[in-house]
C-alpha cells in the first residue's frame, strides 16, 4: 500500500518509513498536516498515519479533510494518551490509535485491522446507499402507478407500462417514472 504518515518529527517519519518499507508499503512522508493534505491530493494514499499534534493543520484536522476529500483508513500516531484526545479522535471516522515510540509488530496488526475495518464500513455504507436508492425508485415508480391509475389504468397495465417503457428506451424504470412524473406538472 502507499502510506501516508505525517509527523513534525523527522526521526519519527524516517523511522516509520523503514519500518513501512520492510513490510512491503511505500511511504509517502510528511513534515505538517498542510503538507501531507497536499501529498494526499498528487499522491491518493491507500491510507493514512498522522501525528495528532502538528503545527500549522494538526492531525485531527487533516483526518476531517481527508475524509471530505478522499475518504481512506486513518490511524492517529501520537506521543500523548490523553483522553481528550482520544474522545476527539473517536468521533471521527478513524480506524486506529496508536501510541509513540510504535514497535513494528503493533504497526503491522493496527495497518491490517484499519483497513479492514475501513473496507467492511465502506461495504455498509454502500449497502446501505444501495437500499435508500431503491426504496427511493420503488417510491417513484408508486408515485407514477398512482398517475397512471388515476387515467383509467389497472395496476398492473401501469406497473407494465413503466417496465416496457424502460426496456424499449434502455433507462430504468425510476427514470421513466419520474419522466411520467414530469409530464404531470
Amino acid at each position: 500500500m502507499k502510506i501516508l504518515v505525517a509527523d513534525d518529527e523527522s526521526i519519527i517519519r524516517m523511522g516509520m518509513r523503514v519500518m513501512l518499507a520492510e513490510m512491503g508499503h511505500t511511504a509517502i512522508l510528511a513534515r505538517d498536516g498542510h503538507d501531507a493534505l497536499q501529498k494526499a491530493i498528487r499522491h491518493n494514499p491507500d491510507l493514512a498515519i498522522l501525528d495528532i499534534q502538528m503545527p500549522k493543520t494538526n492531525g485531527l484536522q487533516l483526518a476531517k479533510a481527508l475524509n471530505k476529500h478522499n475518504p481512506l483508513p486513518i490511524i492517529f500516531l501520537t506521543a500523548y494518551s490523553q483522553d481528550d484526545l482520544i474522545e476527539q479522535a473517536s468521533e471521527l471516522n478513524v480506524q486506529g490509535y496508536l501510541i509513540k515510540p510504535v514497535d513494528a509488530n503493533a504497526l503491522r496488526a493496527t495497518i491490517a485491522i484499519a483497513h479492514k475495518r475501513f473496507r467492511d464500513q465502506n461495504q455498509e455504507v454502500s449497502k446501505r446507499q444501495k437500499a435508500e436508492d431503491q426504496l427511493a425508485a420503488r417510491k417513484l415508480i408508486d408515485r407514477a402507478k398512482a398517475h397512471l391509475m388515476a387515467d383509467g389504468m389497472s395496476e398492473d397495465a401501469a406497473y407494465s407500462h413503466i417496465q416496457q417503457s424502460a426496456r424499449s428506451e434502455n433507462r430504468s424504470m425510476a427514470h421513466v417514472a419520474q419522466t411520467i412524473l414530469d409530464a404531470v406538472k
